[in-house]
C-alpha cells in the first residue's frame, strides 16, 4: 500500500493546464507543480503568462509557458507538440480554459453563442481527442480532468444561457468519454466550481461588461447570501480538488464530478 506522500507524488508526470496562467487555472497549475509534475501552462494572454512566470518564480525545465487560443485546432496541436518536445509525454490534461460573458439570450448574437461554445466545449473535444490518442499510444493510462461549473447542474443567473449550455455539454462529454477510455486506464472526471474569487469574476462587475437589465453587483450579493459557508471560494480550493483527481488518491474514479461550491447547491 502506498503512503500518502507516494499517492500525491506527481514527479515524472506531465500535465497540460489550459487557461492555466490566471485565476482557477493558476491555482491548479501551482498545486500540480508543487506535487512535482512537469506542467505546460497554456493561456491566450501573453501578459498572463508573464505574470504567472513571475509568481511561480520558476525558470526551471519543470514548467513550459505557451500562448495559445484553445478554440483553434492549430493552437491545440501546437500545445501538444511543444509539450511532447519539452517533456516527452502527456499524462494529465486539465481542460480549464473558459469564458462567461453575461448576455441575455434576447440580446445574444449567433457570434456570441458560437464563441462561448467554441472556447468552453469545442476546445475540450479537440484537446481530449488529441491527447487521448497520445495516452493510448503510450499504453500507460492517464488522467483527464474537465472544469465544469455548478451551472452544469443548476443555472446561477440570467445572462449565461450560452455558458450553461457549454458546461452542461462538458459534463455530458466527460461521462461519455470516461466510458470510452476506461479500458485504456484513462480516467476522466470533472470539477464543478461554484463562486470563485478570480480576476474574471471581478471583471464582470464592471459597468461596461453588464448586459442591459442585469445588475451584476446585486446578483453577486444575492449569490453570496445563498452560500452556506458565507464566502466565495479561492482558486486553490479548485486546485486541491484537481490535485486529488490527478493523483493516485482517485485511482478508482472515472465519470465523476466533484462539486466545490461552499454548499450553494444545497439551497
Amino acid at each position: 500500500m502506498k503512503s500518502i506522500a507516494e499517492l500525491l507524488d506527481l514527479k515524472g508526470k506531465t500535465a497540460i493546464v489550459t487557461g492555466g496562467a490566471v485565476g482557477i487555472g493558476f491555482g491548479i497549475s501551482s498545486r500540480l507543480i508543487e506535487a512535482g509534475a512537469n506542467v505546460t501552462i497554456a493561456d491566450i494572454s501573453q501578459g498572463n503568462l508573464k505574470t504567472a512566470q513571475q509568481k511561480l518564480n520558476s525558470t526551471s525545465r519543470q514548467v513550459a509557458y505557451i500562448q495559445a487560443d484553445i478554440s483553434k485546432e492549430q493552437d491545440v496541436n501546437k500545445i501538444i507538440k511543444q509539450t511532447l518536445s519539452s517533456f516527452g509525454s502527456i499524462d494529465i490534461l486539465i481542460n480549464n480554459a473558459g469564458i462567461y460573458p453575461s448576455t441575455l439570450v434576447t440580446d445574444m448574437t449567433l457570434e456570441d453563442f458560437d464563441r462561448v461554445l467554441s472556447v468552453n466545449l469545442k476546445s475540450v473535444f479537440m484537446t481530449t481527442r488529441a491527447i487521448a490518442k497520445q495516452m493510448i499510444k503510450k499504453k500507460k493510462g492517464g488522467k483527464i480532468i474537465n472544469i465544469t461549473s455548478i451551472d452544469a447542474l443548476h443555472p446561477s443567473s440570467a445572462g449565461l444561457a450560452h455558458y450553461d449550455a457549454s458546461k452542461h455539454g462538458v459534463w455530458g462529454f466527460t461521462k461519455n468519454v470516461a466510458l470510452e477510455l476506461a479500458p485504456h486506464n484513462i480516467l476522466v472526471n470533472a470539477v464543478a466550481p461554484g463562486g470563485i474569487a478570480t480576476p474574471g469574476t471581478q471583471s464582470t462587475q464592471k459597468p461596461g461588461q453588464l448586459p442591459k437589465g442585469v445588475d451584476m453587483r446585486k446578483m453577486l450579493e444575492d449569490f453570496l447570501s445563498r452560500i452556506p459557508m458565507r464566502r466565495m471560494g479561492e482558486p486553490d480550493d479548485i486546485g486541491k480538488a484537481v490535485l486529488f483527481l490527478a493523483s493516485d488518491l482517485s485511482s478508482y474514479m472515472t465519470g465523476s464530478q466533484i462539486v466545490v461550491d461552499g454548499g450553494v447547491l444545497l439551497t
